[in-house]
């Protein structure tokens, strides 16, 4: 899984900058009570599992899984959450992984429940519930090539039913249709995916947009949405779509698609619009993102409300299937506005800029996980409206994964 193995070649590059820092005694850093939960990679030793850590603000103050935090079950993981639980399921590599459910009470992490289901590759939460899906990188050799998706009821912290898809009717060109994501949309699943020949994620389709639409829970496909105005919406495991207040669906390009390790697509990064009740791309929407940011590629963005997002910015020339970018800046969808966000640390300073973020959907403020190249980890907040960053709250020990919050 991309997503992992650049978390594991971070933490290795993280490691050897702070082996090559002045070495001195660390204090301990007492518990930090609080309804924010962070997701910290220890750097001392690499294949570790995760910690999860509390917070009470992620503005100031500091965080330290030295003595702290509550030590996940496996190395590789990923996170959900829904309401007032937190999912946190493990990457089992092909295998069945074991997915632990969390709430908070008085400040403190307290685990609900453990259970086992598949690996997946795309989830989120979808009513009550946290839907899951599994999708093949290759064709079957006998029969239809299928995906497998799994409900997990939120308020069980059970799975309560499974079933499968067909993995290449939806892309309508005999390529396997990988989701990117699934999202919620109205009543219905949205599956942004990218089509993919044989084991590869090699496509002949590079300018493509496909969105898959299924109904819920029965998840019975229903049509295929299509464009040709962009390359595929969204990465690998990176959430290209978002519902804005008055329920139109944006998604984003990153025009990306690549063959024979050449990126192929002739389209240029962009963000397209589904208004709310329709299930096709709007004809009259573009933003050619490009020409928008004077040269910029949108690689992952997060949702802050109000139409705007704080997007993950990448030079135009240095863009590359699995490149995260290190600039941030402030995306008014409606205004079709691009404003680099400044106060940020410059790209040069920054190991790596965490893809699982946080944001109350304000209309104005983010917090973004930075770990930088000496040896340092922060929280950020961006406030959207100002364009700026101001760093805040100090994580000791390791690499901020993820930054939720739990009701």
């Amino acid at each position: 899984m991309k997503t992992m193995i650049t978390k594991a070649l971070s933490v290795l590059m993280f490691a050897a900058v702070l082996s090559s820092c002045k070495k001195n005694n660390r204090e301990v850093i007492p518990e930090n009570p609080g309804n924010y939960i962070l997701a910290v990679t220890p750097v001392a030793q690499t294949g570790k599992a995760d910690y999860l850590v509390t917070a009470s603000s992620l503005e100031e103050g500091k965080v330290s899984i030295i003595g702290n935090g509550v030590e996940q079950d496996g190395t590789y993981r990923y996170y959900v959450t829904s309401g007032t639980k937190f999912f946190s399921m493990l990457y089992g590599r092909g295998n069945p992984g074991a997915v632990t459910v969390y709430d908070v009470k008085e400040g403190k992490i307290s685990k609900l429940s453990d259970f086992t289901a598949a690996t997946v590759h795309a989830f989120a939460p979808v009513n009550k519930d946290i839907l899951m899906v599994k999708v093949p990188r290759a064709y079957a050799a006998t029969g239809p090539t299928l995906a497998n998706w799994y409900i997990v009821s939120t308020e069980t912290n059970v799975q309560t039913s499974e079933g499968t898809l067909d993995a290449v009717a939806a892309s309508q060109n005999g390529e396997i249709a990988h989701f990117s994501w699934i999202k919620q949309v109205g009543t219905k699943i949205f599956a942004p995916f990218f089509s993919i020949k044989n084991n590869s994620f090699e496509t002949d389709y590079p300018d493509f947009a496909g969105i898959a639409v299924y109904s819920y829970p029965a998840m019975q496909y229903e049509k295929t949405i299509k464009d040709t105005r962009t390359s595929f919406i969204g990465r690998y495991f990176t959430d290209g779509l978002a519902v804005v207040e008055n329920g139109d669906t944006y998604a984003f390009s990153s025009s990306v698609a690549q063959k024979g390790g050449v990126l192929t697509s002739t389209k240029p990064s962009s963000i397209t619009r589904i208004k709310a009740g329709t299930t096709e791309f709007d004809q009259t929407y573009l933003m050619n993102f490009e020409t928008a940011s004077n040269g910029y590629v949108i690689t992952n963005w997060l949702y802050v409300g109000q139409n705007k997002f704080i997007a993950n910015l990448e030079v135009k020339a240095t863009t590359g299937a699995y490149v995260d970018g290190k600039r941030l800046a402030i995306v008014d969808v409606v205004n079709k506005t691009v404003s680099m966000v400044t106060g940020f640390p410059d790209a040069a300073s920054i190991v790596n800029v965490t893809v699982n973020n946080y944001s109350p959907k304000d209309g104005k403020t983010g917090y973004m996980g930075v770990n930088l190249t000496d040896g340092t980890t922060w929280v950020y907040k961006v406030d959207a409206s100002t364009h700026t960053a101001t760093r805040g709250l100090k994580v000791e020990g390791g690499l901020i994964t993820a930054i939720q919050h739990v009701k």
